[in-house]
């Protein structure tokens, strides 16, 4: 083994810290077709020849994902799916998850049902941090296109169950409908429940997004953000005020928010004193892992071991968990 493979090997290896993921979004294709042939569920136009989700451009992604999520139909589809998604983070050397939850997708929003499936849930995330060695945190979100009312009811199951797992609240879906400012209210209620937010901006709208979602809804971290870029001021905001951008570059260039890796601004951000993150989004319908997400940032832009381990700190302080919690990441690192 040449000593630059012996390199990046070692780098592949390095425990991760990954802040963004749907829960969903990160169910593996052979996981959805097995729950649709229990349940007679007919997906056949959700997936490729060969198996893998087929869709083209981003609002056909939200389609096909939410087509998808329909054989999620119970508590126990709900467990067996995140002891599916977190052995496959662990494998890729993920020590933290963070993943996003939508009440709409678990009960409708009804907080009683919500409750049912938080417990199964939470007894995944149990399993595999006894099982894999991973820990993970669950951030509640409402889904932007589906409007400011809905969005009512994620955050009161939010308020109503925070706790060890539930420790934040976000919005994702499409960011081309509405203002962050409409969600306002729920994002204050999810602030007065003593909830950290964090809210999907600047994936697609420029960086005028990304200002409103701080300003409007006081979100110390932002999903994406990387349209940012483009506003020099906004960028050295970014850094003044410590505001984190969890960054997934292998979704972005698969959805063709960017044409390759070479144009992504991430390399630029972190220069510029941005603290940045590294996730995979909803790494099957991108065909991406963490261990992809550092092979292609380490190639593109010759980042060597410290950079990554520099940046699984900063993510390691961004988390949404507690002190005991994220001191014991921070040591693992160190190792």
């Amino acid at each position: 083994m040449s000593e630059m493979s012996e390199e990046l090997a070692a780098i592949l290896d390095l425990p991760k810290v990954e802040l963004h993921t749907h829960y969903e979004g990160a169910a593996p294709p052979a996981f959805i077709r097995g729950l649709a042939q229990e349940k007679k569920v007919d997906l056949s136009k959700v997936f490729n020849s060969d198996g893998s989700y087929a869709f083209e451009g981003f609002v056909p992604f939200l389609r096909v994902y939410e087509a998808a999520t329909t054989v999620l139909q119970t508590p126990e589809d709900f467990k067996r799916l995140g002891l599916a998604i977190l052995e496959e983070a662990a494998s890729n050397g993920v020590i933290y998850m963070e993943s996003f939850v939508s009440p709409d997708f678990c009960g409708g929003g009804d907080v009683s049902a919500w409750r049912e499936y938080l417990a199964a849930m939470v007894e995944a995330a149990d399993e595999a941090e006894r099982d894999f060695g991973i820990v993970s945190r669950g951030i509640v979100t409402c889904i932007r296109h589906e409007g400011p009312e809905q969005a009512k009811t994620a955050a009161l199951c939010a308020a109503e169950t925070v706790g060890d797992f539930i420790t934040g609240f976000g919005m994702g879906g499409d960011e081309n409908i509405g203002a962050q400012r409409d969600f306002k209210y729920s994002f204050d209620m999810a602030r007065e429940a003593g909830l950290r937010l964090t809210t999907h901006a600047g994936e697609w709208r420029g960086p005028q997004e990304v200002r409103e979602a701080i300003q409007d809804l006081g979100v110390e971290r932002v999903g994406h953000g990387v349209r940012a870029a483009e506003d020099p001021a906004l960028v050295d905001e970014l850094a003044e005020k410590g505001i984190v951008l969890e960054i997934c570059p292998g979704s972005n260039v698969a959805l063709g928010a960017y044409p390759d890796w070479k144009s992504h601004p991430i390399d630029m951000l972190r220069r510029a004193g941005v603290k940045v993150t590294v996730s995979t989004d909803d790494p099957p319908f991108f065909h991406t892992t963490m261990r992809d997400e550092y092979l292609n940032l380490a190639n593109t832009f010759g980042w060597d071991a410290a950079v990554f381990t520099d940046i699984a700190k900063a993510s390691a302080n961004a988390a949404f968990c507690d002190e005991a919690t994220r001191q014991n990441i921070l040591n693992k690192l160190e190792t």
